[in-house]
C-alpha cells in the first residue's frame, strides 16, 4: 500500500506517492527540513537572490507596452528576456549577484542599454526607461529590500529534481482523457536583417579581416518554430583586375531544447578570381584561376560549475588553388570567475583563426541592433591567410597559447594577457616585389601588391590595458604591449630569391602602444570609433588575435564612423551611413631594399578608405 495524494501543476495531475517501506525515513526527514526551514525563518529571512525591475515611457511620459527587454550576464551572454506589461512595466526575479547589463527595444525608437547593474541579495533594483526617437536612456531609481525566504523557487525546483529527493514525486498516469494545449507558434519570427553596400580601398588576404570587402553584403537572421535559430550571411561582387565574380556565403545553425543549446554549426564557402600577373595562372593555361574554400565548424560551451566555463570547437577547412590544401583547427577557451577579483581565461587555438571564439568574446558595450550580424558579416570575411610557396598553396596555421585576466571596476575595466604563438606560412602583404620571386608572391585581389610567405617563427607577447567609461556615451582605452616583431636590422637583400628575403627577416623584441575613444554624438546618433597604434616603424608587428582580449591593437591611425539617417516613410527598417579609415599615416610598414636599388615593403595594415551605405531591418 502507498500513500497517495493527488494534485495538479499547469493542467496536469501530480501523484505524491511514498513507499510503505521507507515512510517513517521520509516523514522524518520532511519533518526535520520543515523544521530547519520555519526556524530560519523565525530567526531571520535569508534571501539568496535579488531582483530587478523598472518602468519603460516615452520622452512624453507614455508608458511603452510591449518593449522587448533583454537581460546579459557579465559574460554579455542574453540569459532573460521579457515583454512590458500594460503598465510598462517589467521585472526579473531570482537573479543570483552578480553584474548584469540590460538592453530595452521598441519599434520607432532608438535601443537603450545600461551596463554594470550591480544586483545584491535581497534587493530590488528599479531602473527607469526613456526611449526617445534620437536618444534613449536608462536611469537607476533606487535599490530597496525585498522580502525573501530561505528558498527560491530556483533553489525549490533543484530540491525537487535531486536523485535522492526523486522518487516523492512523480507524474500519475491518470489516462488519456488529460490533454495538454499546446501553443502554436509562427514559422519565422524575430527575424532580422541588414544589407550594406560600400566602395572604397579593398583590404589584403593578409590584412586583419583577411578578405577583400566585395562592395555588396548582407546578413539575415531569424528563428524557425521558435527553438531552430538560422544566420545567413554573404558577400559578392566583381573584381576591377579580372572582371570575375567573387562570392562567400555563411550558414549557423543552433536549436535550443527545454532551456539548452545545441551546438553552433556553421558552414561557410568561398571562391575568388585572382588577377593573373608577375608569371601567375597564364603558365597554367587559365585566364583567371580561383581560390576555393569550404569550411565546417562547432562549437559549444559547458558550465563545469557556477563559476567555471569552457568553450570549445573546431573546423575543417579545404581549400584549393594549385593544389588541394586540408585543415583542422581545435580550439577552446576556459574562464573561471572569481566574483569580485575579476575572472581568468585560458584560450588555446592551433591551425586557423578561431573566428568563433573572437565571435563569442563581444564587448557588452555594443548592443546595437545590427551588432550581432556584423559579427556574422566579420566572421565571414575570415577567409584563411593563403600564400604561395614554391609554386604550392600554404595557409598560415597558428598554434596560440594565451593566458588573460580582466576585472571592472565600477564603470572602469582592467585587462592583461600573455600567449606564445608558433606561426607557420606566415602571410604578409608584399609590395613593390614587381617580377621578382615567381612562384613564391600570390597576386591580392584588391591591391596591384602581393601576399609574401615569410615562413616559421615563434614568439612570446604580453599586453596590459585600462578602459574607462564616461558615462553610457563615451569609452576610453589605452594599451600597452610588447612582442616579437619582424625586421631587417637595415640588412640589404643581395639576391632575387625567396628564401633569401625570408632569410634576411628576423624577430626582435619591440614594444606597441595604442589609445582608443569611442562614442555617441548626443542628438545625433553619431558613434565615432578612433585610435591609435603606435609601434616602431622599422619593424612589423605580425597581427595577433587575442582569445582573452577585448581591445585589438591596429597600427596607425584609425577612424571609423556610422550615422543613423532619418527613416523613410513606409519602410520598416532604417538607413545607417559608415565610413572607415584604416592606417590613414601608413605606418606598420618593414622596408626591404635590394642591391640594385628596389625597395619592397612587408606589412599587414595597409592603408585602407572606405564607405557604405546599411539597411537594417
Amino acid at each position: 500500500m502507498g500513500l497517495v495524494s493527488p494534485g495538479a501543476v499547469g493542467g496536469v495531475k501530480v501523484a505524491l506517492t511514498v513507499k510503505q517501506s521507507k515512510t517513517g525515513t521520509m516523514l522524518r526527514a520532511t519533518a526535520l527540513l520543515l523544521g530547519l526551514a520555519a526556524s530560519a525563518s523565525a530567526i531571520s529571512p535569508l534571501p539568496l537572490s535579488g531582483s530587478l525591475g523598472g518602468n519603460v515611457k516615452s520622452t512624453a511620459g507614455v508608458v511603452q507596452m510591449g518593449a522587448t527587454v533583454i537581460l546579459y550576464n557579465r559574460y554579455d551572454r542574453a540569459i532573460r528576456q521579457v515583454l512590458t506589461n500594460e503598465d510598462g512595466s517589467f521585472r526579473f526575479d531570482s537573479l543570483l549577484p552578480d553584474v548584469y547589463s540590460l538592453r530595452v527595444s521598441l519599434s520607432s525608437f532608438i535601443p537603450a542599454f545600461k551596463r554594470n547593474i550591480a544586483i545584491r541579495p535581497g534587493f530590488h533594483s528599479v531602473l527607469t526607461i526613456n526611449m526617445a526617437s534620437m536618444l534613449s536612456s536608462i536611469e537607476f531609481v533606487s535599490s530597496s529590500p525585498i522580502k525573501g525566504s530561505l528558498m527560491s523557487d530556483d533553489w525549490k525546483w533543484v530540491l525537487r529534481s535531486s536523485q535522492s529527493t526523486r522518487p516523492v514525486l512523480r507524474y500519475a498516469d491518470l489516462g488519456p482523457s488529460i490533454k495538454v494545449a499546446k501553443s502554436r507558434t509562427n514559422v519565422f519570427s524575430e527575424t532580422r536583417g541588414i544589407v550594406k553596400v560600400s566602395a572604397g580601398d579593398a583590404t589584403s588576404f593578409a590584412g586583419t579581416t583577411a578578405q577583400p570587402d566585395l562592395g555588396t553584403a548582407f546578413a539575415i537572421a531569424t528563428s524557425l518554430f521558435g527553438s531552430n535559430q538560422f544566420e545567413i550571411s554573404g558577400n559578392f561582387g566583381y573584381s576591377a583586375h579580372t572582371g570575375m565574380p567573387t562570392a562567400g556565403f555563411r550558414t549557423q545553425f543552433t536549436r535550443s531544447t527545454g532551456g539548452m543549446r545545441t551546438p553552433e554549426l556553421t558552414v561557410s564557402m568561398h571562391q575568388v578570381y585572382l588577377p593573373t600577373r608577375g608569371g601567375f595562372g597564364p603558365q597554367l593555361g587559365q585566364d583567371a584561376p580561383s581560390l576555393r574554400t569550404m569550411a565546417i565548424s562547432t562549437y559549444d560551451e559547458l558550465g563545469v560549475t557556477d563559476r567555471i566555463r569552457i568553450e570549445y570547437g573546431m573546423s575543417a577547412e579545404s581549400m584549393s588553388l594549385l593544389n588541394r590544401l586540408n585543415v583542422l583547427s581545435p580550439f577552446a577557451r576556459l574562464t573561471f570567475d572569481m566574483g569580485h577579483a575579476g575572472s581568468v581565461q585560458l584560450g588555446y587555438s592551433n591551425g586557423a583563426t578561431a573566428t568563433e571564439l573572437v565571435e563569442h568574446s563581444r564587448d557588452g558595450r555594443e548592443f546595437r541592433e545590427s551588432a550581432a550580424l556584423d559579427r556574422d558579416l566579420s566572421a565571414l570575411a575570415a577567409l584563411p591567410r593563403v600564400s604561395l610557396r614554391n609554386d604550392h598553396l600554404a595557409a598560415q596555421r597558428t598554434e596560440n597559447i594565451e593566458l588573460g585576466y580582466r576585472k571592472v571596476a565600477g564603470s572602469r575595466e582592467y585587462s592583461a594577457g600573455v600567449f606564445h604563438e608558433r606561426v607557420r606560412d606566415g602571410a604578409v602583404t608584399l609590395a613593390g616585389s614587381g617580377e621578382l620571386f615567381d612562384g613564391d608572391v600570390l597576386p591580392d585581389l584588391g591591391s596591384q601588391s602581393a601576399v609574401f610567405n615569410t615562413g616559421r617563427f615563434n614568439r612570446w607577447g604580453y599586453v596590459a590595458s585600462v578602459t574607462q567609461n564616461v558615462g553610457d556615451r563615451v569609452e576610453i582605452s589605452v594599451a600597452y604591449g610588447r612582442g616579437g616583431a619582424l625586421t631587417t636590422s637595415g640588412r640589404t637583400l643581395t639576391t632575387d630569391d625567396a628564401d633569401a628575403l625570408r632569410k634576411l627577416i628576423h624577430l626582435q623584441e619591440r614594444n606597441w602602444a595604442t589609445a582608443r575613444v569611442a562614442g555617441t554624438v548626443p542628438g545625433s546618433g553619431t558613434r565615432i570609433s578612433a585610435s591609435y597604434g603606435w609601434a616602431d616603424y622599422r619593424s612589423l608587428m605580425p597581427s595577433h588575435l587575442y582569445l582573452t582580449q577585448r581591445l585589438t591593437p591596429e597600427p596607425g591611425l584609425n577612424i571609423i564612423v556610422r550615422q543613423p539617417l532619418p527613416s523613410v516613410a513606409g519602410v520598416p527598417g532604417r538607413f545607417e551611413a559608415s565610413a572607415e579609415l584604416r592606417n590613414l599615416l601608413e605606418q606598420g610598414y618593414l622596408s626591404v631594399t635590394s642591391t640594385d636599388g628596389r625597395t619592397m615593403l612587408l606589412t599587414n595594415a595597409p592603408r585602407a578608405l572606405r564607405g557604405g551605405l546599411s539597411f537594417i531591418f
